[in-house]
């Protein structure tokens, strides 16, 4: 699982769109018991800053990076490292995979010895509320040239910078353009004459003629069942208008039971009286239960990040032509279009203060930014990287590519983002709630009444940093 689903977005561009989510933290201390943002580890090794070195890498230094390894992999870091070391042929990188940030590193933030990179993604993530005031900042990154010699800001696209940037200062470089949508095999679609669904309605209408064919609408795993949250919300915000996001994110009393997100709860509920759902996906582990729609073609929709093609790539049946399409609205006259979308930059990398090796950490960065190594990821993560303009148009093969392409020129500025879910670390919380309401065990009152009282328990909370939310 990459970011189950991650992002921590203030505002965004998405091909020169702006996107409508501007968040801000209220003002105070995050909790930290290190080095403030910025002041790097007066221990650490130096070089002399140079254009060509520009962070002040050792030559004879070390490098350590923790990458998550989820739906995207790690070894696109391992390249980027590789790049490192024809500049620096005498530095070392180590990068090493885990799907435990969180429980692996928390300890080594508090002894003071984090590693120099850090992919703080996947559901395990250390909540940026707590380590925020203990990274680097940034902004030398974008600020250098990559290893073409042309300086990275100009590269990238626009307000890339804002999902990672905290009380005004840019500390996570998030590195992937993720477009969030429901994905489905062309080829399926066009062999029984089905038509991607645009309403709720639809959707029950599909599943209805699955159901005939000894098929399901949808399929879910235990560690993804809040994959439904997200679409769920997607949608509601589309269907009621930025108010309903609006709410969400400002912890507001009663959110939950806002009538557009009651009305999306009811529809997935109808799924699952329908028998529309594969059985048994809260004992089901998720990688094995998305194979079911990408390999077995039992399920015939699954929504997610543009991850999904690249970690289900070795569980994916021979021509299915996985494709993406904007969530499902519940009315033909919502207050966002149809096409409006949720994306935005993802995958965050940080650099923690205390690390032996800041300037080893940021020129792993540098490299990644740079034509060699964000085409490597693109060409074999088959997902944008925030570098513009390296995705040909034919998606290197990718049918995926192609349709998020196209749902981003289609979406134009009605593009949408959150960062509440993250930001607070809801997401083990809500996954009790949505694996026992897919499973058929609870209902829309139960399932509201519980996302309601872990949002108050947040709000009640004067020790937790608030996120405020300005529109």
């Amino acid at each position: 699982m990459s970011e189950t689903p991650a992002r921590i977005n203030r505002r965004t561009f998405v091909n020169g769109a702006l996107a409508t989510a501007v968040l801000l933290p209220l003002a105070g201390v995050l909790s930290s018991c290190a080095a403030p943002s910025g002041g790097g580890n007066t221990t650490a090794t130096t070089g002399t800053k140079s254009a060509k070195n520009p962070f002040g890498l050792a030559e004879t230094s070390s490098i350590e990076a923790v990458i998550f390894n989820g739906g995207y992999g790690y070894d696109y870091v391992q390249f980027a490292a590789d790049q490192v070391k024809k500049q620096f042929p005498k530095v070392t990188a180590k990068v090493s995979p885990s799907t435990q940030i969180a429980q692996e590193l928390q300890p080594r933030f508090v002894g003071g010895n984090p590693p120099d990179l850090i992919d703080n993604s996947g559901a395990n993530n250390i909540g940026f509320n707590t380590i925020a005031s203990q990274l680097e900042t940034l902004d030398d990154v974008f600020e250098a040239n990559n290893y073409e010699g042309t300086k990275i800001s100009d590269t990238l696209y626009p307000a890339v910078k804002e999902p990672g940037t905290f009380s005004g200062k840019f500390i996570a470089m998030n590195y992937v353009m993720t477009v969030y949508g429901v994905w489905y095999s062309a080829s399926l679609f066009e062999q029984n004459g089905w038509t991607v669904p645009k309403t709720w309605d639809d959707a029950l209408a599909l599943g209805a003629k699955a159901k005939a064919m000894g098929k399901y609408l949808f399929v879910w795993g235990k560690e993804a069942a809040t994959y439904y949250l997200t679409f769920a919300l997607d949608s509601a915000i589309k269907e009621g208008g930025q108010q309903v996001r609006i709410d969400l994110e400002s912890l507001k009393p009663g959110a939950w039971s806002a009538q557009p997100i009651q009305d999306v709860f009811k529809k997935i509920e109808a799924a699952v009286k329908a028998g529309y759902f594969v059985p048994g996906g809260a004992g089901t582990q998720f990688t094995a239960a998305q194979a079911k729609w990408s390999n077995d073609q039992l399920a015939v929709l699954y929504p997610s990040g543009g991850w999904i093609e690249n970690e289900m790539k070795q569980a994916t049946k021979a021509g299915f032509k996985m494709t993406g399409a904007p969530t499902f609205t519940v009315t033909s006259s919502p207050a966002l279009p149809y096409e409006a979308l949720r994306s935005a930059a993802g995958e965050p990398y940080i650099v923690p203060s205390q690390a032996k090796n800041v300037a080893g950490g940021k020129e792993i960065m540098r490299a990644m930014l740079s034509k060699d190594a964000a085409t490597n990821f693109s060409k074999t993560r088959l997902a944008p990287t925030i570098v513009k303009g390296l995705v040909p148009a034919d998606g290197f093969g990718s049918t995926a590519l192609v349709s998020q392409t196209k749902m981003l020129d289609a979406a134009g500025t009605n593009v949408f983002n959150y960062q509440f879910l993250d930001f607070y670390g809801m997401n083990q919380d809500q996954l009790v709630l949505w694996n026992s309401f897919l499973s058929g065990q609870s209902d829309t009152a139960a399932l509201t009444k519980g996302l309601q009282q872990i949002s108050d328990k947040i709000a009640a909370d004067s020790s937790i940093p608030k996120l405020q939310v300005t529109s």
